[in-house]
C-alpha cells in the first residue's frame, strides 16, 4: 500500500480527479451506481494519495482484535472444521472470529461497515470477492484470504486451498488396485477450480491404467448431500453401472452409499465408495468412508495466520498456499 500522508482528504482527491466528492464517496464506499471508467480512476487516485477513511483511521488506533469469517450458503461439515481451526488459531493470537453469510452480489459498501467495527481482516470460505470488492478491501486496508476459492484469486488476495489434483489420483488409484475398472467421478460444480483438479487426478490415475472413462461415468452438480443424491442415482441406473465411485465430498459420497443401499446393494460388496475431505461425516457412515483427507482444520488456521501477518504488513512468501493431502482407506471399500 502506498505510504502517502494520510492527511489528504477526500475534497483534494475529488480535485484532482475532476469530481464531485460525492462521486469520489461512493466509489470510496462500494456504491455500484458509478461508471467502471470513473471508478478505477477514482480508486488509482485513492492509491496514489494513500488516502485512508476516517474509519478507518480510528479502527487503526484502536485496533479491535477481530477477523472477520465470511460462508457462502449454509454451514456443513467442510466449512465447520475450517472454522473451528481458524478460531483455534486466532485463540492462540489473542484474536476473536466472526463468522457471518457471503454476500454473493458486486456491492462493496459493507468494506466501510467492516472498517467501523475494526475488523483486522477477512477470510473467505470457498467463494470469491468480486474485482469491485477486492478495489474496496484493498482501499480499506483489510486484507483478504481465500480458502478453497472457485478460481484463482486475483490482484492482492491471498488464498489457501490443498492438492486437490494428487488427492483425486490417490483415491483413483486405490480402486483400480483394488481391481475396479468401471470407476465413475460423482463430481463438484463444472466451473470450481477443486473439482477440476480432483476430476483431472482422476482423469489421470484412469488413463495412466489404460481404463477408458465413458462419459456417463463423471457427474458434475455439487459439494452437498442433495447434489450427491441425484448424480448417484443417475449412475446406478446406467444400463451398465460403475463398481465404483469415487466422490467429490464426504457427503456427497455418504449420499451415493443411500442410494446404492436403497437400491438394494451393499457397500462395499456391490459398490465401493471413496470420498474427499475427512470430515466427522467419514466416521458416521456405515460402512465407515475411505476418503481423502485434506486438512480442514489447518487450512482454517493456516488462512487466520496470514490474514493476521498482512494486517500487520507483513510480507508473505506466496499469495497461494497448498497443504499436503492424504488417502485414509477405511472400511467403504474392496477389492473387484
Amino acid at each position: 500500500m502506498p505510504s502517502s500522508p494520510r492527511r489528504t482528504t477526500l475534497a483534494a482527491v475529488a480535485a484532482s480527479a475532476g469530481l464531485s466528492v460525492a462521486t469520489v464517496s461512493k466509489v470510496l464506499n462500494g456504491r455500484s451506481d458509478v461508471a467502471p471508467a470513473t471508478r478505477s480512476l477514482v480508486q488509482s487516485l485513492l492509491l496514489e494519495h494513500g488516502y485512508v477513511p476516517r474509519a478507518s483511521r480510528r479502527a487503526q488506533e484502536a485496533r479491535p482484535a477481530t477477523v472477520e469469517v465470511w460462508v457462502d450458503g449454509e454451514l456443513c461439515a467442510y466449512s465447520t472444521e475450517i472454522i473451528k481451526g481458524a478460531i483455534e488459531a486466532g485463540a492462540e493470537s489473542g484474536v476473536g472470529v466472526v463468522v457471518t453469510h457471503m454476500k454473493a452480489d458486486d456491492d462493496a459498501s459493507w468494506v466501510g461497515d467492516l472498517v467501523a467495527a475494526g475488523r483486522l481482516a477477512m477470510i473467505i470460505l470457498a467463494n470469491e470477492p468480486t474485482s469491485a470488492q477486492v478495489a474496496a478491501l484493498s482501499l480499506a486496508q483489510l486484507p483478504v484470504v481465500v480458502v478453497d476459492p472457485p478460481n484463482p484469486p486475483a490482484g492482492p488476495v491471498s488464498s489457501v486451498g490443498s492438492t486437490n489434483f494428487a488427492g483425486g489420483l490417490s483415491a483413483t488409484q486405490h480402486l483400480l488396485a483394488l481391481g475396479h475398472r468401471r470407476i465413475a467421478y460423482l463430481g463438484g460444480p463444472a466451473n470450481a477450480a477443486s473439482n477440476q483438479a480432483r476430476m483431472q487426478g482422476y482423469r489421470a490415475a484412469m488413463e495412466a491404467a489404460g481404463v477408458p472413462v465413458p462419459p456417463e461415468y463423471v457427474r458434475t452438480a455439487g459439494f452437498c448431500y442433495p447434489d450427491g443424491m441425484k448424480e448417484a442415482t443417475a449412475l446406478l441406473e446406467l444400463p451398465s453401472p460403475p463398481t465404483a465411485v469415487f466422490a467429490v465430498s464426504d457427503e456427497c459420497a455418504a449420499a451415493a452409499m443411500q442410494v446404492a443401499r436403497a437400491r438394494g446393494l451393499r457397500i462395499p460388496e456391490d459398490l465401493s465408495v471413496v470420498g474427499f475431505d475427512d470430515t466427522e461425516i467419514a466416521t458416521m457412515t456405515s460402512p465407515q468412508l475411505t476418503t481423502v483427507r485434506q486438512p480442514l482444520r489447518e487450512m482454517g488456521k493456516v488462512a487466520l495466520r496470514t490474514a493476521l501477518r498482512l494486517a500487520s504488513g507483513e510480507k508473505i512468501e506466496s499469495h497461494h498456499v497448498e497443504l499436503a493431502t492424504e488417502l485414509v482407506v477405511r472400511e467403504s471399500s474392496l477389492a473387484a
